[in-house]
């Protein structure tokens, strides 16, 4: 069965970093487009970043363009997402996912606080 676990979230100062990793397993990793999420509490669920089956194409939401890189390693089953000059606006919840067939499958996130 498809599972996505994050990690690498945590509480970090404004203008920091962080770097959040998604491990996938129960499918074929290399073959689908990851994208990661964000809930923050009382918004919607966001979408900030996509990343082609092979690593060749990427799309960033314009709130973290320039601040956020995905990337993926496909011998790891990995996807990861590359955080910079953090604000407090981005404290939230993390989520990767991946649509197979019809059916997203989410991981259960992982918490990122923005604060001083």
């Amino acid at each position: 069965q498809v599972q996505l676990v994050e990690s690498g979230g945590g509480l970090v100062q404004p203008g920091g970093s962080l770097r959040l990793s998604c491990a996938a397993s129960g499918f074929t990793f290399s073959n689908y487009v990851m994208s990661w999420y964000r809930q923050a509490s009382g918004k919607e669920r966001e979408l900030l970043a996509t990343i082609s089956s092979l690593g060749l194409s990427t799309n960033y939401a314009d709130s973290v363009k320039g601040r956020f890189t995905i990337s993926r390693d496909n011998n790891k089953n990995t996807v990861y997402l590359q955080m910079n000059n953090l604000k407090p606006e981005d404290t939230a919840v993390y989520y990767c996912k991946v649509l197979k067939g019809r059916v997203d499958y989410w991981g259960q996130g992982t918490q990122v606080t923005v604060s001083s």
